[in-house]
């Protein structure tokens, strides 16, 4: 029992004598001392580390991580630093921007129709049955020209009445000179004469409502004054044409028996055309008759037709809260046809000023219009800068924004520097660009 006494107190002995040793080192200062030090060079490595953040293990700077750009952020002016043999390669130009006035367009949806006052329907001036047709759906006609035959009992009835009134008048005429010599011989009564005075004169009436009927049946007045006996009588009157135009309708068909309201065919003239479009009520204030108006359609690219405004309806519709507008458009060679579907650009009332630049200059990146301006006083670099496109006005285009006057901007070689740009700009996966290309913070 005394060997494993004397060892547990042996091991008790040790434990002590460490207890104490640290205490006296503590108190020592020595363990104080060395944590002041480690603290003091912790500090100073903290207050450091900003200014070596920015360099690698050998001192070279550190490249920050790119960010990638906002994809609804507008596009920033990158400047794209070219040597002078890379200008003189890729053949580039530029042309100064000029000071011009434009007004706004304004560009609605249109649809062709007939000259109202030109589209004319005919119809048959008498009752009867059609015998004979003329005119084809298309044809083009001239004014009086016959387009179909139509029989006429009614024709042949106005005629008899016109022969027997005329023969009537006459029988009159001889039996009143009659009566005049015997008055003067006094053989008649001043009575009997003013009575055959009176039933002449309602003779005449008759006569000249008979031969009035004729002529607005389409009996013309030398054919009437030939009228003298049934054998006289025609039966068949022919349907002409009231204007020159085109057929554009035909109901007539031979057998068909009509009446006066009975259309048988149209005629348009279609020298000129009305477009018509529907104008919003924000508009109102901006567009007014005599408006200058371009027409232009995808049938014909490159064909512009000038018109103005000659009439908006004064009756705003309902539901879709807008007025009809009307632009009459010459239309030679009939290139526009009925229905057709057009774009009609009206110039608002106040033009403003813009700068012109040439449409060459004017590129097209993803949604928005860019141009590339020389930068000023350096020779070699070019701004790709983001614009507000306006109207084109012949070979130049206006610029709303983006553009001051006298700005170099890039027509011969900008699709290089569009190239140029897009290969060394950071992409959307946050490639890093080269030292050439530089990030300005603010537009020039």
């Amino acid at each position: 029992m005394k060997g494993p006494l004397v060892a547990a107190a042996g091991v008790g002995l040790v434990v002590i004598g460490v207890v104490i040793g640290a205490a006296l080192f503590r108190d020592s200062g020595v363990g104080s001392r060395d944590s002041a030090v480690a603290s003091r060079d912790s500090s100073a490595a903290a207050v450091n580390e900003p200014a070596h953040a920015g360099t690698n293990m050998r001192g070279e700077p550190r490249t920050a991580e790119p960010r990638t750009p906002d994809p609804g952020s507008p596009i920033p002016d990158h400047v794209i630093a070219l040597t002078p043999e890379m200008v003189s390669r890729a053949g580039i130009k530029t042309v100064a921007a000029v000071k011009g006035t434009s007004t706004t367009g304004l560009h609605l949806p249109g649809v062709v129709q007939p000259n109202a006052y030109k589209d004319v329907a005919v119809t048959a001036l008498v009752s009867g049955r059609i015998t004979q047709v003329r005119a084809e759906l298309g044809q083009r006609v001239m004014l009086n020209e016959a387009l179909a035959t139509v029989y006429s009992p009614e024709l042949a009835d106005a005629q008899t009445a016109f022969i027997a009134a005329r023969a009537a008048h006459l029988a009159h005429d001889q039996r009143q000179a009659r009566t005049q010599r015997l008055y003067a011989i006094g053989a008649a009564s001043r009575q009997e004469l003013e009575s055959l005075e009176a039933e002449r004169a309602r003779m005449d009436q008759e006569v000249e409502t008979a031969r009035a009927r004729l002529v607005l049946l389409g009996i013309p007045e030398e054919r009437t004054q030939r009228l003298a006996s049934p054998l006289d009588v025609v039966t068949t009157l022919e349907v002409r044409a009231p204007i020159a135009g085109v057929i554009t309708k035909r109901n007539a068909n031979p057998g068909l028996n009509v009446d006066l309201s009975t259309p048988l065919f149209t005629v348009t003239d279609l020298s000129s055309v009305w477009v018509i479009a529907d104008l919003y009520e924000r508009n109102f204030a901006t567009v007014g008759v005599g408006s200058p108006a371009t027409i232009t359609t995808t049938s014909y690219p490159g064909l512009e037709l000038k018109g103005r405004v000659d009439y908006i309806d004064p009756q705003v519709e309902e539901q879709t809260r807008t007025a009809k507008l009307r632009v009459e458009i010459p239309n030679a060679g009939n290139r526009l046809r009925l229905g057709m579907f057009v774009d009609v650009s009206i110039a608002e009332r106040s033009p403003r000023p813009v700068v012109l630049i040439p449409k060459a200059a004017l590129q097209t990146v993803g949604t928005q219009s860019v141009v590339y301006v020389a930068a000023n006083g350096e020779p070699g670099r070019f701004l790709q800068r983001e614009v507000l496109a306006g109207d084109s006005i012949g070979n130049l285009v206006a610029v709303l924004e983006g553009v001051q006057p006298g700005d170099l901007v890039v027509t011969d070689g900008a699709f290089f520097l569009r190239a140029e740009h897009e290969r060394t700009v950071p992409n959307s996966t946050g490639a890093a660009a080269p030292a050439d290309v530089v990030f300005p913070s603010t537009r020039p």
